[in-house]
């Protein structure tokens, strides 16, 4: 191709030269981390540092006296950690956590099922009223909650109480028993959360074609068969999303004993979350607590990539 033709093709209307190719992207690349700048500071400051802070605290014995000289600090190695597992109060909201999480997670998934498959085919009429009531938990306040349950739940002038003296009976007192303040936990935790997962089974349940529906019906397929062989498996998808955040949620709990039992009675309440509140904010063992942040995050972590690979290949 001569000298003269090369300049014409490079001059065509659709033909872009490299250089100016590589200039454009290189604008909107700075463009890009321009827009981003804001949220890289924010997520630096408030995120990726007491991250990074927290794991380095988890190595030292950091103390009330560190708070306004941390480089004071002393290192301790894995001194922190080694002592979390002779540590009874520390195994005990280990126990209390993984009994939250292995009663509450299967309840809170198999009644959000239960309602999203009822309110998508069963109920025909005020649906949308009967989303927003099962949904309304999720987007009141702990507090709130707390003040509602409290009165459903007290010995003397709550709900079940009144409902029991009618029939001659008296009602136990469910956040001062050991045997029932946890359970009584977890039935408020699962209704407060049944509301997230019937949103994201609702929606998985709106994406199977209704032909499949259809078919499985004419062929004498029942509700049971079709909610097992059909819908359970093309859901699996949207079950995996809902256990996976719906049991990192349990394993962190906080708020429900942190406001109703404060651990109690005789620590049966006590989770990993409160067990490392106390230690860090009410005793000052922030190294201490530090250790048992990471502890629980690496059981969240393998938890997590636990129910991934159990529920990755059924869902390709």
């Amino acid at each position: 191709m001569s000298t003269t033709t090369r300049k014409a093709a490079d001059a065509a209307p659709g033909r872009r030269r490299p250089g100016r190719r590589r200039g454009s992207l290189g604008v909107q690349n700075a463009a890009g981390w321009l827009f981003s700048t804001p949220f890289l500071v924010l997520f630096a400051v408030f995120m990726a540092f007491p991250i990074v802070a927290t794991l380095l605290m988890s190595f030292t014995d950091f103390g009330l006296g560190n708070v306004t000289r941390p480089l004071d600090a002393r290192f301790i190695g894995f001194e922190n950690y080694t002592r979390l597992f002779g540590d009874e109060r520390f195994l005990k909201s280990l126990f209390n956590t993984a009994y939250f999480v292995v009663v509450g997670v299967p309840l809170t998934i198999g009644l959000g099922l239960l309602v999203a498959v009822l309110l998508n085919n069963g109920i025909d009429r005020a649906r949308t009223f009967f989303r927003v009531g099962f949904y309304a938990p999720v987007v009141t306040s702990i507090v709130a909650v707390a003040v509602v349950w409290r009165f459903v739940l007290d010995p003397s002038d709550g709900l079940i109480a009144g409902l029991a003296s009618e029939v001659g009976l008296t009602a136990p007192d469910f956040l001062g028993s050991e045997a029932l303040a946890m359970p009584s936990l977890i039935a408020m935790a699962v209704w407060r959360n049944l509301g997230t997962v019937m949103v994201l089974f609702i929606a998985g349940l709106q994406a199977i074609p209704t032909e499949v529906r259809e078919a499985a019906r004419l062929d004498g397929v029942g509700p049971w068969q079709e909610l097992r062989r059909i819908t359970v498996p093309l859901l699996r998808p949207t079950l995996l999303y809902a256990s996976v955040i719906t049991t990192i949620g349990y394993l962190n709990v906080f708020e429900e004993p942190f406001v109703m039992t404060q651990g109690g009675p005789s620590d049966s309440t006590l989770t990993v979350s409160l067990n490392m509140y106390r230690e860090g904010f009410n005793f000052f063992h922030m190294g201490y607590a530090s250790a048992m942040a990471y502890v629980l995050f690496v059981v969240i972590m393998g938890i997590t990539v636990l129910q991934l690979r159990l529920l990755k290949d059924n869902t390709r």
